[in-house]
């Protein structure tokens, strides 16, 4: 049986949860998961540095394979259990997806990612305000590429639902529970209605309502 570490609170062990869900792979039947990271600490020990030398989370074991990285998680998965079709082959669907995971990676969540350890995991006499707010309005900047591709197309990464869909997604969600939860801190959230209307599309035919827990996201 495969074996994840990670806790659910975290963004990356989500991206692989939902994509497990799609491919019909169930926790305690298909996967074992053992709560890593933070508060469950284990990531630090020398039987988890072993598998993962970064100490973080998630990692997955699949018989003598090991992977960390939840995209490269999340790509081997498909690979290798997508036994019904669940996402797109072919060149243009692979790689119209593969865009939209390396452009979350380098360009959308490292400015969100600011705000969100700045206003979670920072105590409130080291933050700085300034830089929060910053992350935010240029997250909101961003998401307008986004809104503009939307207007196009059903998913981000085309007509079809894809990888990368589940990838951007959860950033999404973030900077939407954020702005909930600190509107002083972050300024106004951008009314991006592509953005919304592809969110609502995701709850109805997709997984992404498992993990789009604001306690989940927040306050963990």
């Amino acid at each position: 049986m495969m074996r994840l570490w990670g806790r659910k609170s975290s963004i990356n062990v989500q991206k692989v949860l939902w994509c497990l869900a799609e491919l019909g792979l169930k926790e305690g039947k298909d996967f074992e998961r053992v709560d890593a990271g933070l508060h469950f600490g284990l990531n630090d020990t020398p039987e988890f540095l072993k598998m993962n030398p970064n100490g973080l989370v998630p990692t997955l074991e699949d018989g003598e394979l090991t992977l960390w990285e939840s995209n490269t998680i999340m790509r081997y998965l498909v690979s290798q259990y997508d036994k019904n079709g669940r996402f797109p082959k072919g060149v243009s669907a692979q790689y119209n997806s593969e865009k939209m995971m390396d452009w979350q990676l380098a360009t959308f969540w490292p400015p969100l990612r600011t705000v969100f350890l700045g206003l979670t995991r920072t105590p409130e006499k080291d933050r700085d305000y300034d830089v929060i707010f910053k992350g935010y309005q240029t997250t909101n900047s961003t998401l307008g590429l986004l809104d503009n591709i939307l207007s196009t197309q059903d998913y981000c990464s085309g007509n079809q639902f894809n990888i990368g869909d589940i990838v951007v997604a959860l950033g999404v969600h973030r900077w939407v529970l954020l702005n909930d939860a600190f509107p002083e801190k972050t300024g106004p959230r951008s009314e991006l209605k592509n953005v919304e209307r592809w969110l609502k599309q995701l709850r109805s035919e997709t997984h992404f309502g498992e993990f789009a827990d604001k306690e989940l996201n927040i306050v963990k």
